[in-house]
């Protein structure tokens, strides 16, 4: 009889469980892993958007310790240098400067590499947790944790906890450094037009916590929610608000909300400003959407060539970029449109103008102040009617 328990423990470990129980209780494993990822690791410690209650913390510090081997440090470290430098050179793992094969087929080799840097985490891994388990344990022996998942997996589940086990070790390094850094930054669609060129993979944020709209995180990068959209879903901030029900977390900021007032205000003030600036992409998408089609009707009327035909998603691109971020090609194509057409030659100006208000200068708050009321009385007389009702709207905001 014994031998009989001792062959069922080699065979089946503590826990027997039918075929479609292992895929449950491994999907369970690696969403929780995920969880840590994005609201521990990524929201809370790398970009302080919300607050943890201890419990929640350590809880995450010690999972990610046991299916990841992850330094907290060092993840914040490296990511926050990735935003710094945002498909720029200097981006730990971006598609646009590595090559989108490098980063989907190295990831973890490239994420490894900078973590070995000691200047980037002296730089970027500040208030992170340095606690007695944290210098003694979790960074002093960040591989013993793994070790024990497999330990602990083998003993419940027998051989086939070896292969659950395998599939948790992944999971992090396929989403993160695959779909996150790789497809994130070089395939889906964008809400804003922000400076790098992360985008949205899909509108459910699901598989991997929210973490698919990325596009969204890149423009606010603070914001402890990162859906936007009416239709978009953010499965980590779903968590996240059961978290402060539970009195586990306190959100710290989200996507800045733009209000407008029933009347436009007589001038614009410093909260109009203030909001302007803080929803500038939001704001250029609504420049596009307001004038699309005063555009159209100019793009109808331009003698162009075939070669130089554009359409009004381009045209849309173009309005919609500040202009230090077009490239020579969209430069080229914007001075041919201007030379062709007064009203478009118009529209550039005022956007280019309104863009001043967000760009790097040495302007005070008051000379701001000033260059957008008198941006709004240009608007207002400019004879084309959309663009003054767009500038109605902004002084309407708040």
């Amino acid at each position: 009889m014994l031998n009989v328990h001792v062959v069922n423990f080699l065979e089946y470990g503590l826990i027997n469980l039918p075929w479609w129980g292992y895929v449950v209780f491994t999907l369970i494993l690696t969403h929780i892993t995920i969880l840590a990822v994005t609201i521990f690791l990524h929201r809370h410690q790398a970009h302080r958007a919300l607050e943890l209650h201890p419990i929640i913390s350590h809880f995450f510090r010690f999972w990610l310790w046991v299916t990841t081997g992850m330094v907290t440090r060092e993840w914040a470290a490296v990511h926050r240098k990735h935003h710094a430098f945002a498909d720029k050179v200097g981006d730990p793992h971006s598609p646009q400067v590595l090559g989108i094969k490098k980063v989907l087929l190295e990831g973890v080799e490239l994420y490894r590499k900078e973590c070995k840097n000691t200047k980037t985490i002296e730089k970027y891994g500040s208030g992170t947790p340095d606690d007695w388990i944290e210098r003694n344990l979790y960074t002093k022996h960040s591989m013993l944790g793994i070790v024990i998942m497999l330990a602990i997996n083998l003993v419940l589940f027998g051989p086939i906890g070896l292969t659950i086990w395998a599939i948790q070790m992944l999971w992090i390094p396929i989403s993160a450094a695959g779909l996150i850094n790789g497809i994130g930054h070089f395939w889906g669609y964008r809400n804003f037009p922000n400076p790098d060129m992360a985008r949205n993979i899909m509108p459910w944020g699901i598989l991997i916590g929210g973490e698919e709209l990325h596009n969204n995180h890149h423009t606010f990068a603070t914001s402890a929610k990162l859906s936007y959209k009416w239709y978009e879903f953010d499965l980590g901030w779903m968590w996240i608000r059961i978290f402060e029900i539970c009195k586990l977390a306190k959100v710290k900021k989200t996507i800045p909300v733009l209000n407008r007032t029933k009347t436009p205000k007589l001038e614009p003030d410093y909260q109009t400003l203030e909001a302007i600036i803080s929803n500038r992409y939001r704001l250029m998408m609504r420049y596009t959407r307001v004038l699309k089609n005063d555009c159209k009707q100019e793009l109808a009327k331009l003698q162009l060539t075939l070669q130089d035909k554009i359409s009004w998603r381009s045209l849309k691109q173009l309005l919609a970029k500040d202009h230090e971020l077009l490239t020579q090609e969209e430069k080229s194509i914007m001075q041919k449109l201007i030379k062709q057409s007064l009203v478009l030659k118009k529209l550039f100006a005022y956007r280019a103008d309104l863009g001043k208000l967000w760009e790097r200068s040495n302007l005070t708050r008051e000379e701001l102040l000033s260059a957008l009321q008198m941006w709004c009385k240009k608007a207002e007389a400019s004879g084309i009617q959309k663009l003054q009702v767009f500038s109605l709207g902004l002084r309407a905001s708040y």
